[in-house]
């Protein structure tokens, strides 16, 4: 220990004691920065944690892919012995190793496991390594490895040789994916799809364009808009798979990257408990497949509670890809496209070098050959100046003159080495010499040559070829499992459970959930804000709270919808300064929270004469009674809101009247002024919109509702509310009619699958129900709305000389429910059935008088009064009978 020191002071001569207080502690520690610190960064850095982009691998990955080929006999080896087999290359412990060679094994490219290698989807740990084995899989001995075009350096301790990189002939840095952390950097190389980078190698080396995303597998759905091609600064949305069973269970089937099953459920709960989400149970069914059940308390909203998993829980996470490896010994931040193309430039030139080994062999098994040949049908052994030779040298002389005059015939010089083997052909050989044989030997050889050379003068297509090779080759085991989506935006505030209640104090101007005894005001969440409007017409917007003072003279308080431009305030105001009334109509969509704003013109003594929030753009009749004055005729008016145009909340508004107001009472309810909702389908992200985002489906009104239709034949009926969800099987997703018919041509596989057709109608329900009938090996040919279709029903088999039948469905059968089993359309034998152009179409009725409209219900208590009542009963005066 001593000797170490003194070491480290002769080393280090500006060294001073640890209780000295002088400058040189200063510039050692500098140096100590500078050096030691530095060194054993870049040894993690480039010996540990980030992987070179020649061959996509860490180190301790390398060492382990190279000793499991050194193990290699196509026989599993267990896990203990190949992980201290790689302790020969490897200067750390068996721990590192082995979770390493698991991770490696978990992701199912390069090594073949047996036994409990864990579970990804659940996140369970593998068996002990004595207990598990492995071997490398066909892909890797065929992809990964070559001796010949391998660069080797020495192994730590000197003993052993290990690969710089290894030889790999595919992007497996993107196909398999790595997290690393360095010091000072990190890398998160996403894992992409094996098909998908193959067409992408290909497209590159013919110089077209291509684009990769992300795959996982453990599925789930992913949102690539901001991927920014895999390099730093980007970032990708993953969201689960959540299915519903029913309207009060719902099953997540697919799990985030990264995620594992106890990490989703815990998550949830967490969610729970702090009130996000209400769910009742939560039950983990994975075992091969992910399962997790999620049980819904009674009267909570299966779509909104999809929503609130994705806001508050591990069902959407998002991953920031950092695409850094480690390239000419130094640390480079790159996109997954240029990775891509090194990858496919290094991978020609492996296959280039290759070429060029197998050709140089290939010479020289034909030089020698050739040599042989000439050697033994010439007789050359036999010659007096061979076998009469005093030495080596003469005997080597004398070959060398006799094979001169074929010299032209060979495809190098011949060198004393060559001379020296063919002196050491056997006897037996030279007596089994076949002359055809040789011949037949040196015209494959040559044949294989060009066929080289044909290929390194195409070594572009050879290498795409190569590319396809391992796509048909392996392309197989390695579907797409993520999907590519793009997500709607969630909000947290509209999705959050409303698991809290809020109230009101009036008389000492409190608000909050805590106020259990006072006035009730509506459910809300701790996310939600709190609109409120004053007497004096001020109004803020202010958060939930457990006990807030917000002020008295509170006018309207409700719970504050952002962007909501369908909730319509209608209003009268006295102004302070001049004493008009006015009459405005304006909604409320984005302010600043607990900013004071005023829907009057700020004036002192301004107030709120009539006030009224509407959800749906209401406008009503009101009655406005004046105050007495003998220069009015009348001291009664009426006024529609419908006919004040919606401005901005700032805006003054209109002169409702000059004169003093006794009072401003409701005299008739209205409808909306906005209209029906138009609504949209976006197929993209398989949500509704207010947007104009996809498919147009119409103008709706409250009670109205949307049809969908399956794939698989179940339908059923919604509102059209945003936060619903769709499957991916959507086939029809209308607007509902309860009186359209529908015409349905199908195989029943009760009926030996004998084709029937069927008329009917979709019923209302928000329960699935299934019009192809209740065996689900029933199978769909046509389903149109077409008010009379036509079909052409060819035969075939020993009906095939019959002409073709045409059915008119109108005719052909009436309409019944969606249950009935329908007619069968013939009892031969149908190959092929056409849908044809109809021949009629329905007649454009007229439309005759507008139908009577209920008379609306008057609410204004003086309604038949003249004006000298009112005025008689405002100044106390009563008339004598």
């Amino acid at each position: 220990m001593n000797d170490d020191k003194n070491d480290i002071k002769e080393e280090h001569s500006d060294y001073k004691p640890a209780g000295s207080h002088d400058e040189g502690i200063k510039h050692q520690l500098s140096g100590m920065y500078q050096n030691w610190f530095l060194d054993y960064a870049s040894y993690v850095i480039l010996e540990r944690a980030v992987p070179h982009i020649n061959d996509g691998f860490k180190p301790v990955q390398r060492r382990i892919l190279h000793s499991m080929k050194r193990l290699d006999d196509g026989r599993y080896n267990k896990v203990a012995n190949i992980v201290g087999h790689t302790m020969q290359f490897h200067p750390h412990g068996d721990a590192s190793i082995g979770d390493a060679l698991v991770q490696l094994g978990q992701k199912d490219i390069l090594i073949d496991c047996q036994g409990n290698w864990g579970n990804i989807l659940t996140g369970d740990g593998a068996a002990a390594p004595r207990y598990i084995e492995a071997r490398l899989t066909k892909f890797a001995l065929e992809v990964v490895f070559n001796n010949k075009t391998t660069e080797w350096k020495l192994s730590y301790d000197g003993r052993n040789k290990e690969p710089i990189t290894l030889p790999v002939k595919f992007p497996l840095l993107l196909a398999q994916g790595v997290e690393g952390i360095a010091v000072g950097l990190s890398s998160k190389i996403l894992p992409h799809n094996f098909n998908e980078l193959c067409d992408a190698s290909i497209n590159y080396l013919h110089g077209e364009e291509f684009q990769l995303y992300p795959d996982f597998l453990t599925g789930g759905s992913i949102d690539v808009a901001k991927y920014n091609d895999g390099e730093r600064g980007g970032s990708v949305k993953v969201r689960s798979k959540i299915d519903k069973i029913d309207n009060k269970t719902l099953a997540i089937r697919e799990i985030p990257f990264g995620k594992t099953t106890s990490s989703v459920i815990e998550s949830i709960l967490k969610a729970v408990d702090k009130g996000k989400i209400k769910v009742r149970k939560v039950d983990d069914n994975t075992a091969a497949e992910v399962e997790i059940l999620v049980h819904l308390a009674p009267g909570v909203s299966s779509d909104k509670t999809i929503d609130a998993l994705y806001a508050f829980t591990d069902c959407e996470v998002s991953i920031s890809p950092n695409c850094c490896v480690i390239d000419d010994q130094k640390p480079h931040f790159l996109t997954v496209s240029h990775v891509l193309k090194k990858s496919t430039d290094n991978t020609l030139a492996l296959l280039r070098q290759e070429l060029e080994i197998q050709k140089n062999e290939l010479q020289e098994t034909l030089h020698f050959a050739s040599l042989e040949k000439i050697f033994i049908e010439e007789r050359i052994y036999k010659d007096k100046q061979f076998e009469q030779a005093k030495s080596m040298d003469a005997a080597c002389e004398h070959i060398d003159e006799r094979l001169t005059p074929y010299y032209p015939q060979f495809i190098r010089e011949v060198t004393k080495e060559d001379i020296l083997k063919l002196m050491e052909i056997k006897m037996g050989r030279i007596l089994k010499f076949n002359s055809d044989k040789a011949d037949e030997l040196i015209a494959r050889m040559k044949g294989e040559i060009e066929e080289i050379d044909r290929h390194l003068a195409n070594i572009v297509e050879y290498t795409v070829n190569w590319f396809q090779m391992l796509k048909d080759k392996y392309g197989k085991s390695y579907p797409r499992r993520t999907e590519l989506r793009n997500f709607d935006t969630i909000e947290a505030a509209k999705v959050v459970e409303a698991n809290e209640k809020l109230y009101i104090n009036r008389e000492e101007g409190f608000i909050g959930t805590s106020l259990k005894k006072d006035e009730f005001i509506g459910n809300c969440s701790d996310l939600d804000d709190v609109i409120i409007f004053y007497r004096t017409g001020k109004f803020i917007v202010t958060s939930v709270a457990d006990k807030k003072f917000v002020g008295k003279n509170i006018l309207h308080i409700n719970i504050f919808k952002k962007n909501d431009s369908r909730t319509i305030y209608n209003a009268v105001y006295k102004d302070g300064a001049t004493g008009f009334h006015y009459i405005k109509r304006f909604a409320v969509t984005s302010i600043i929270r607990d900013k004071e704003y005023d829907i009057t013109q700020g004036t002192p003594n301004s107030k709120i004469a009539y006030f009224t929030a509407n959800p749906n753009g209401e406008a009503e009749i009101i009655k406005v009674t004046l105050k007495p004055n003998p220069r009015l005729r009348r001291i009664t008016l009426d006024r529609d809101f419908s006919e004040i145009s919606i401005k901005g909340r700032q805006a003054q508004g209109y002169i409702l009247t000059k004169n003093d107001v006794h009072k401003v009472a409701l005299k008739q309810r209205g409808g909306s002024t906005l209209g029906g909702r138009k609504v949209w389908f976006d197929r993209d992200v398989l949500r509704l919109n207010y947007d104009g985002r996809g498919e147009y489906l119409g103008e709706f009104q409250s009670d109205d509702s949307i049809l969908v239709v399956l794939d698989n034949g179940d339908f059923y009926t919604t509102n059209f509310d945003l936060s619903n969800h769709y499957d991916n099987n959507v086939q029809i997703l209308e607007k509902y009619d309860s009186g359209k018919i529908w015409t349905a041509v199908l195989y029943d596989a009760d009926q030996n699958n004998y084709l029937y057709l069927k008329r009917f109608c979709f019923e209302a329900n928000s329960r699935k129900q299934n019009y192809l009938g209740e065996n689900k090996d029933n199978k769909l040919v046509y389903l149109t709305c077409i008010p009379y279709p036509r079909y052409e029903v060819v035969f075939g088999g020993n009906d095939s000389f019959r002409e073709p039948l045409e059915v008119d469905a109108e005719q052909f059968i009436a309409v019944k429910g969606f249950k009935a089993k329908g007619k069968r359309i013939s009892t031969f034998t149908i190959t092929e059935v056409k849908e044809l152009e109809p021949t009629r179409f329905p007649e454009v009725q007229e439309t005759g008088g507008e139908d009577e409209e209920e008379e609306p219900e008057i609410l204004d208590p003086d309604d038949g009064k003249s004006d000298d009542d009112i005025r008689d009963e405002i100044t106390g005066q009563m008339k004598l009978f």
